[in-house]
């Protein structure tokens, strides 16, 4: 078994995969349950200016920075890409990924569309992999059933999912998941894939 952080065969660098789709489709679930399929997986730390939620530590759910400590590292190129969702800024640090990348460690990045448009320019070598609702309804009962947000955010995160949705071609692949095990296990299958 191959210890986390190192890669399968010496000098090999990783892959770096990016996943989107709308939100609740699942890609955090999935980007979780990678990691107990594959140890040779780092799923990237992404930074933030949101305010930790409960459970959430900084360094492990995310970087928490100030608004002006993102405004200082986007403007010094230190996100491989970044962008503002919901009043606050996400972005995810580009050395971190590189670092792993060199050590042959294959990095799965979770973002929305137009950071993996981002990623795409930055790093053309990227694999983009889009992850799709089984339905639109059952998009919207996924929203609405994790009862965390207002009515207003839930149809705000709807009309952005439909413009997501409609990008669906601009990606290498798209796995649909319906059952989470067997997405992550078509999503494992591309991120070993040579």
């Amino acid at each position: 078994m191959i210890e986390q952080g190192q890669s399968q065969e010496a000098g090999t660098p990783g892959r770096l995969v990016v996943i989107s789709g709308p939100s609740g489709v699942g890609k955090s679930t999935m980007a979780a349950t990678l990691r107990e399929y594959e140890e040779n997986v780092w799923v990237s730390v992404s930074a933030t200016t949101r305010a930790p939620r409960a459970g959430e530590t900084d360094g492990e759910s995310y970087f928490f920075l100030s608004r002006d400590q993102f405004a200082v590292q986007a403007q010094a190129g230190e996100f491989l890409e970044y962008a503002e969702f919901a009043g606050n800024m996400y972005g995810t640090p580009r050395a971190a990924v590189a670092e792993r990348l060199a050590q042959g460690v294959n990095v799965v990045l979770e973002i929305d569309l137009a950071g993996a448009r981002q990623v795409r320019a930055a790093m053309p070598e990227a694999v983009l992999v889009f992850i799709a609702p089984p339905s639109w309804d059952e998009l919207q009962a996924r929203l609405i059933g994790r009862g965390t947000e207002s009515e207003e955010v839930i149809e705000r995160r709807l009309a952005v999912a439909r413009t997501e949705l409609a990008a669906e071609a601009e990606f290498d692949a798209t796995i649909v998941n319906d059952e989470v095990g067997a997405a992550v296990k078509r999503l494992l299958s591309l991120v070993e894939s040579p």
